[in-house]
């Protein structure tokens, strides 16, 4: 491990707003927060740009930053202490995992930022909108609540619309061109700083929000026994560098 990654681990180990394989938090991020308002996550988070975005705009709601990539999570983390963002957290597990850290309901909502669209063949499993993932997130959100994609993989954005058709979600909003469409409002207008970077190079930004089906998301082969399979876990993460 380099010395500035160290720097940042032995950092999070200090913070109050972090917490790193936690245990008997299922069902009590109420008291990590302390409050009973609307749980948010942002999945495979990074620095966490958005966690901590939403959080300025949204005091009434909590967000969580997840993340297996300590180093990254630091930045985000450090800025929601440095402005007392007592809203924000962050959580570093595996996410294939995250049916053991969250109860069914607690979650109101997930966003997924320029995650790894895991373009070389049979990766497709680790896309963070693979059928097995929704199978967790049915898990532990409430009925009703949405998943929302942001990326800049057309790839992605495809094979997600593909599997929202087929598990039978819903579609919110689906917007094929962000800012070509002027839709780069509200949640939307959150810029990363490498979205800022796709942005100058040319490339188009893709959104989509979902829900879940009411019936369980049924799954096939080596998923079909509790919907986990952890065996490449920590490389799903952002695909924004760190």
């Amino acid at each position: 491990m380099g010395h500035k990654k160290l720097i940042r681990f032995q950092a999070i180990d200090t913070y109050s707003n972090v917490l790193q394989y936690p245990e008997n938090m299922k069902g009590n991020w109420n008291n990590f927060f302390t409050n009973n308002n609307p749980l948010t996550l942002e999945l495979a988070c990074g620095r966490g740009e958005y966690s901590v975005g939403l959080g300025r705009e949204n005091r009434d709601k909590n967000y969580l930053g997840v993340d297996i990539k300590g180093n990254r999570i630091y930045a985000g983390a450090k800025i929601a202490l440095t402005e007392k963002l007592s809203n924000v957290g962050f959580l570093r597990i595996h996410i294939g995992q995250i049916t053991q850290y969250f109860a069914q309901d607690e979650v109101d909502e997930i966003w997924i930022i320029f995650p790894d669209p895991f373009l070389r063949k049979g990766k497709a499993k680790n896309r963070l909108t693979h059928a097995r993932f929704l199978h967790s997130y049915q898990q532990i959100m409430k009925a009703g609540g949405k998943v929302n994609l942001k990326t800049d993989s057309k790839e992605l954005y495809d094979f997600t619309l593909e599997t929202i058709a087929e598990e039978g979600c819903t579609i919110v909003d689906n917007i094929a061109d962000i800012y070509g469409k002027g839709m780069a409002t509200g949640p939307l207008a959150i810029k990363t700083y490498y979205e800022g970077m796709h942005l100058e190079d040319g490339r188009t930004i893709y959104y989509v929000s979902f829900t879940l089906p009411a019936t369980p998301i049924e799954l096939k082969g080596r998923f079909a026994k509790g919907g986990e399979d952890n065996d490449e876990d920590d490389s799903i993460e952002t695909d924004e560098g760190g």
